[in-house]
């Protein structure tokens, strides 16, 4: 229904993002992978869209490249992934880093994501083995959208916030955190902590 989004930038909250469109507000849930490559507010940006229409709420998801939008389409299709879960997916890996999950039935990797146990880590494995080909059709994942370098005094708690929006526990958010530089932007502590690294 609504294939693309471009407009300003106004709010980047992981993972929820407002995106002004001739002067319509949308807000769009995005994974972290798109947060990464956000430009500064009040900037343009273009984002490929999908639309999930539940009988509460209309939800607007957003994706820096048409690859990762493809691989949230597919992941939702598989039994007992819904959206929140792919988005939690695509925050904790990129595209190419789950190409390899799959193609080396890497259940361990998968199950390191919050909400994902050992059975759903091996149906995602056989149900998208057969679909990585369609995947990497996509485009190759290049966008022109700059990178933030504003740091805001309190990223750290953004961060948190954010882990835990992708669902982690605080207790757990705050540790993936905690040794975690404090002059880092949010989206690069988000990323450190998902990666389990301090540098």
């Amino acid at each position: 229904m609504i294939g693309f989004l471009n407009g300003k930038l106004i709010t980047k909250t992981p993972p929820l993002l407002v995106l002004d469109v001739q002067g319509i507000g949308y807000e769009i849930e995005a994974p972290m992978t798109t947060f990464y490559n956000l430009p500064a507010i009040g900037e343009q940006v273009k984002l490929h869209t999908h639309l999930v229409v539940r009988e509460d709420a209309h939800i607007l998801f957003g994706f820096s490249t048409e690859t990762d939008r493809l691989l949230f389409r597919t992941l939702i299709k598989v039994n007992g992934v819904g959206p929140k879960l792919a988005l939690t997916i695509l925050s904790g890996l990129s595209a190419e880093d789950f190409h390899y999950c799959i193609a080396e039935d890497n259940v361990q990797a998968l199950v390191r994501l919050p909400g994902i146990g050992k059975k759903t880590a091996e149906r995602l494995i056989i149900e998208m083995r057969d679909r990585l080909p369609d995947l990497s059709s996509a485009d190759s994942g290049q966008t022109n959208m700059g990178v933030t370098s504003s740091i805001a005094n309190n990223a750290k708690q953004e961060a948190i916030s954010a882990l835990i929006s992708l669902g982690y526990k605080a207790q757990d958010a705050n540790k993936m955190v905690q040794n975690i530089s404090a002059d880092k932007s949010c989206e690069d502590i988000i990323r450190l902590a998902l990666q389990g690294t301090t540098k």
